[in-house]
């Protein structure tokens, strides 16, 4: 054949040469085939010119959530969560067995913190995780976990022993029917003033509505598991008193500590306002594959476009 014919003309150094050189260019273009053939989770997964942005279910993976097991992100006590609910979050049955040895050991974790410090948590799992986290306050504990001493005091007189052993045993007065309360102002003492709700409950609204910045109805008592048909009677909701975030001046830090927004949505964000600006609206949100309609309408309250 000519080719051969023309390849012999060259010397025997030329002719490896040739050789080398043609298998570079065969080797380098396996390469680019295999990468194209490869996923890339850093690519966008539309022809859109929005980034994209991991999804909750990529970032816990789907085999921590279980064969077939969708992932429910709500609000949940890692002190409590039994191992079921600890699944249902997405984490790893390796995980969940972490966390339980943890605490049939005596472990109490104090802070949302300290959740990412259990063995075979991921960053990304604890970043989409910590805005669910929710520690009920535990006053009988001191910060080290041992009970202290009770301090020797004198013993009181007797007429005020007697007030004493009433206010220990008299049930909290409850509110008639018909009274109702602002759900953004009263303080835990007033809430167990309700019936229904005692001093954990109490504590739980208070330290949720801090985290939210305040209510806008009170159908927002469901995200920690309160039956919020039953206590609608009992609140009033002024609105006015929302703290709100303002969207274009907080970073991923103070966007990701609001319950209503995850880490790759506070990264949606900010990347947005890097590459196109300040927002005015929400809207171009709905263009990200971390932000659902009903979602944007949960954080429209919350936000600010100053």
């Amino acid at each position: 054949m000519r080719w051969r014919e023309s390849f012999s003309l060259y010397t025997r150094g030329q002719r490896r040469g040739i050789i080398v050189l043609v298998l570079l260019i065969t080797l380098v273009l396996l390469i680019d085939w295999f990468r194209q053939r490869s996923p890339n989770e850093h690519e966008p997964t539309s022809n859109s010119n929005v980034p994209a942005v991991p999804s909750v279910t990529d970032t816990l993976g789907h085999e921590q959530s279980g064969a077939g097991s969708p992932v429910e992100l709500a609000a949940f006590d890692p002190n409590e969560a039994d191992s079921l609910r600890l699944r249902g979050l997405g984490l790893s049955g390796r995980v969940t067995s972490n966390i339980l040895r943890y605490r049939a050991k005596g472990g109490r974790f104090r802070k949302a913190e300290e959740f990412r410090k259990i063995y075979g948590l991921s960053a990304e799992q604890y970043a989409t995780l910590r805005p669910y986290i929710y520690i009920a306050p535990k006053t009988d504990l001191p910060a080290g976990g041992q009970r202290k001493k009770p301090a020797k005091r004198t013993q009181p007189a007797p007429f005020l022993l007697d007030t004493l052993a009433l206010q220990a045993i008299a049930p909290v007065e409850k509110y008639a029917e018909g009274t109702q309360v602002d759900l953004n102002r009263a303080d835990t003492t007033e809430l167990q003033k309700i019936p229904g709700i005692g001093r954990t409950i109490a504590r739980m609204i208070v330290t949720y509505r801090q985290r939210l910045g305040g209510f806008y109805c009170t159908e927002q008592l469901s995200d920690i598991h309160l039956r919020a048909q039953l206590l609608r009677q009992w609140f009033t909701v002024d609105t006015t008193l929302v703290r709100r975030i303002p969207l274009n001046k907080a970073g991923v830090g103070a966007l990701r500590a609001h319950p209503y927004l995850n880490y790759y949505q506070a990264k949606a964000i900010v990347t947005y306002r890097k590459k196109h600006g300040a927002l005015t609206n929400l809207k171009p949100l709905a263009l990200y594959e971390e932000f659902t309609p009903e979602e944007l309408e949960r954080i429209s309250h919350y936000v600010s476009f100053e």
